[in-house]
């Protein structure tokens, strides 16, 4: 396994560099500790265009894009919307299966609204702003995302 990963954290904040970027460090860390090699990393703030043109920049350097941050309610959360706005297709249970473990740990791992879609030959994993919700969520999904990433790539051969 040598898949090529992407981390684009969206957070208003961090963008305009008024508070450092936890979670995007903390997603790159777990993503090369099961071997990814990650290709790009990037900040953008809270805008959904922003949003979705970075996406689809990053899907054409990585097999996997893994965003941070936007996924809650508040009215500036809009990254589940730039991703499915750049997507073909939702893969429903990887979302459901985050929200379930978080769920383990906190009730409020259900006002996440974290989406995984696949835009031409790239998965994209959203997770929660938090580093500590970050990296549980894609603890949460990591072992089953090489799977799914080679059926994009067209092993489908079971």
């Amino acid at each position: 396994m040598n898949f090529t990963a992407a981390v684009l954290t969206v957070s208003d904040s961090s963008a305009a560099r008024r508070r450092e970027d936890l979670s995007g460090p903390a997603v790159r860390g777990a993503l090369e500790a099961k071997g990814f090699r990650v290709v790009a990393a990037i900040v953008v703030k809270d805008d959904r265009p922003d949003i979705e043109v970075a996406l689809m920049e990053m899907c054409h350097q990585a097999q996997l894009v893994v965003t941070t941050g936007g996924t809650g309610i508040a009215e500036r959360d809009v990254t589940p919307e730039a991703t499915r706005s750049v997507s073909a297709k939702i893969v429903d249970g990887i979302g459901e299966r985050m929200r379930a473990e978080g769920g383990k740990r906190t009730p409020l791992a259900a006002l996440s609204r974290g989406v995984c879609a696949v835009r031409d030959k790239s998965l994209i994993l959203n997770l929660p702003g938090s580093p500590s919700a970050a990296a549980e969520s894609l603890a949460a999904v990591i072992d089953i995302l090489p799977h799914a990433l080679e059926l994009l790539a067209g092993k489908t051969a079971h």
